[in-house]
């Protein structure tokens, strides 16, 4: 990397005083774990962070960029960043541009605002509510604001005890307050998502339903040919052949069959170590996609929790690879869709079997787990083999009860242009009716996507 950056880097820190570090760590929570910023104390450990979660890199500033004008080091903005308060004003006015939540610049405004008075009288009532240790003279009034949000009194959509707070100590704040949640909630009513039609529906209903989606622009746009990437990474012959994932290749298969058909430029990967999975991954966030509507992978292997396992027995952190997809590292595909598939295990926990007719056949075996959290990003749809903490199962012959499921659904609904949430829906209650291996299999759907997203098929 080049030298010139962290000549930068390390200018910019040495500027910085330890108030500001703190300040600079509150902004980021929405972008890097709790955990790794408590031990932070110098401005050059957090950016080496954010170096790491590819936050911020060579020719990669604009996080840095807003930062520091929050934190109002114009002077820094202006003398190594070559921008202004100016500028940034009229940059953050785009919409989808600020990377910094609207509640987070709320809390830090606040915070700013308060004077030594204020924040004494607001830890003098918090007292019933969070330990005194947590309340003493030196804590910081943004330290006071974390530790409202671990005990679950404070988040981004309810501040009600917060305005109770200012109402007795600054009126003016809680002024501020109502404010925010009124923007809030004109920005929700503009961005509101369909709930995804019935499948049982009639058609002509159905129908109706589309068209008015599609007139308030509720749809997301697939007019290209491909449509975009469908990345496929499958894990089948590991290192120690005891960890050998039979079956895998017939989800490899039904996937590559599924997404050809609409449309899609479909690559298939196998046997990545861990690091590879990651470059793969990162590799393909570079792309150009302006030519593209949408983005699909598929991930087929072992893991552990918040892992996938490289065929080395290596981990790769499911987040890093679905951090390579936001609208800062893959601008080309921001505002559209992007879909991760994940057939894994959770855990090593059963789900006992209610009482059914059972529909498996053949051996079936189970993978390992990754996912325990999802990047808070716009426009992403994972859906998992399973909820956390259980087993996911998988046919020896037939492959995985889940992938087989969602392709089988999904040449089954496209054609009647079922939006994909309600398809992995319909796979939810499918793989939930079986009993496998004397136990049950429960998927899981997360989704910040903003629209319907229907696969168009070809005629």
């Amino acid at each position: 990397m080049s030298r010139d950056f962290f000549k930068l880097l390390f200018e910019i820190s040495e500027a910085l005083v330890t108030e500001e570090v703190a300040a600079l760590k509150f902004l980021s929570l929405e972008h890097v774990p709790r955990r790794k910023l408590e031990a932070i104390q110098e401005p050059k450990a957090f950016f080496e962070v954010l170096r790491e979660k590819d936050m911020i890199g060579v020719g990669n500033l604009s996080f840095l960029k807003e930062l520091l004008y929050q934190i109002s080091r114009i002077d820094l903005l202006t003398a190594y960043l070559g921008s202004s308060r100016e500028e940034m004003e009229r940059d953050l006015q785009v919409p989808g541009r600020a990377q910094v939540s609207a509640y987070r610049q709320l809390l830090y405004r606040i915070a700013e605002d308060l004077t030594p008075e204020d924040i004494a009288s607001v830890k003098f009532l918090l007292q019933k509510l969070l330990p005194k240790n947590k309340l003493q003279e030196n804590a910081s009034m943004l330290q006071v604001f974390l530790e409202m949000e671990i005990n679950g009194i404070i988040k981004e959509d309810n501040l009600t005890i917060l305005k109770d707070l200012f109402q007795s100590v600054r009126a003016d704040i809680k002024k501020k307050i109502d404010a925010y949640e009124e923007k809030r909630k004109e920005n929700y009513s503009r961005e509101e998502v369909r709930y995804p039609m019935s499948v049982s529906g009639h058609p002509e209903e159905q129908g109706a339903e589309r068209e008015a989606a599609k007139q308030h622009g509720k749809i997301y746009t697939m007019k290209n040919n491909p449509h975009g990437y469908c990345l496929i990474l499958n894990n089948h012959i590991f290192k120690n052949p005891r960890d050998n994932r039979e079956g895998t290749l017939q989800d490899g298969e039904a996937v590559k069959r599924v997404f050809k058909w609409l449309q899609f430029k479909t690559v298939e990967y196998m046997n990545l170590e861990g690091k590879k999975i990651y470059e793969t991954v990162k590799e393909y966030s570079k792309k150009d996609h302006r030519n593209m509507d949408c983005f699909v992978c598929f991930i087929f292997s072992h893991g552990e929790r918040g892992k996938i396992k490289g065929v080395d027995d290596e981990c790769v952190n499911i987040e890093d690879l679905v951090s390579c997809f936001t609208g800062t590292n893959c601008p080309s595909l921001a505002g559209k869709p992007k879909v991760f598939i994940i057939q894994a295990c959770q855990g090593s926990v059963c789900h006992p079997p209610v009482t059914i007719e059972p529909d498996s056949s053949g051996h079936l075996e189970v993978d390992a787990s990754p996912l325990t959290s999802i990047p808070d990003k716009a426009d992403i749809l994972i859906g998992m083999a399973t909820v956390e903490d259980y087993l996911s199962f998988r046919s020896h012959k037939t492959g995985s009860v889940y992938i087989q499921s969602l392709c089988e659904k999904m040449e089954l609904l496209c054609p009647q242009r079922v939006d994909l949430t309600a398809i992995l829906t319909e796979v939810n209650n499918e793989v939930a009716r079986r009993e496998l291996e004397g136990s049950k299999q429960m998927p899981k759907i997360t989704s910040t996507l903003l629209k319907q997203l229907i696969f168009e098929v070809p005629q």
